[in-house]
């Protein structure tokens, strides 16, 4: 079965956000590679950049939050663009809870996490970095997985 793995760009806060989402959702870094790692003739790096992301992984269940820095030489990356959303599928309310509080402090909430017409638990917003997402708990999957 195929999965999901979201990967972002960041204008030089990578780790920062990262460290962040670590906080969150707890877990060790798979990989941190910074563009000083991979200096070379060929591939120069100014040394205003080198401690910059160039690839972290964070495993989230049996998914990998992935991101890097881009580089200034490709331009900046537009932070407040209309990005497709995140969706984290939570085990229970209460996971469901932490994980919107958690991660939507500083941020922009777009709709406060609620029982939602469609007769799930849901919320959506928009994080201190730009990240879209949403937080949802349906309790019909899962009784259905836990049966």
């Amino acid at each position: 079965m195929a999965t999901i793995n979201p990967h972002f760009n960041f204008n030089g806060n990578a780790e920062e956000a990262f460290l962040f989402y670590q906080s969150v959702f707890g877990g060790e870094f798979t990989k941190i590679v910074r563009f000083k790692d991979l200096a070379s003739n060929d591939f120069p790096v100014a040394a205003h950049e080198e401690n910059k992301i160039m690839h972290i992984a964070l495993p989230i269940g049996s998914s990998v939050l992935m991101a890097n820095d881009v580089p200034e030489v490709l331009g900046r990356t537009n932070e407040n663009e209309n990005r497709s959303k995140i969706v984290i599928s939570a085990a229970s309310k209460e996971e469901a809870d932490r994980l919107f509080n958690g991660l939507s402090a500083g941020g922009a909430v777009e709709m406060p996490i609620m029982d939602s017409p469609w007769g799930t638990y849901f919320g959506m917003f928009r994080d201190k970095y730009g990240i879209e997402w949403m937080v949802e708990f349906d309790s019909n999957v899962f009784l259905q997985q836990n049966a």
